[in-house]
């Protein structure tokens, strides 16, 4: 079984983004199912989503329309989406690094 984390850092601040509410899905029948929801902590990090991960396709969701309005800041995406698949046996961490008008992502350690 996966382990799955993330954690989101705000590169424009150049710092943790806390408070950022994440939602994970697992896909089952061509539907998404909710599994798990948390918040950022003050280190960005998002680490109790999920300890025993099968095998399958999943989707990380952050609402980051509320952090932007607590920043005092606009920003194009009211959420980002991530769909990965995992194999049930390694750790998947996935990050987001977050500026107002771009995003980008990767597979970490």
């Amino acid at each position: 079984m996966s382990k799955i984390t993330t954690h989101v850092l705000d590169v424009v601040m150049g710092k943790p983004a806390s408070g950022v509410a994440v939602a994970l899905e697992l896909k089952a029948r061509g539907l998404w199912t909710p599994l798990a929801a948390g918040t950022t902590d003050a280190d960005g990090r998002c680490r109790d989503l999920c300890d025993d991960a099968a095998v399958g396709e999943y989707r990380l969701t952050f609402g980051v329309a509320a952090y932007f309005a607590r920043m005092n800041r606009s920003s194009i995406y009211p959420e980002i989406s991530i769909t990965f698949r995992c194999d049930g046996e390694e750790h998947y961490h996935l990050p987001l690094l977050l500026s107002d008008n771009s995003y980008t992502t990767y597979r970490g350690s």
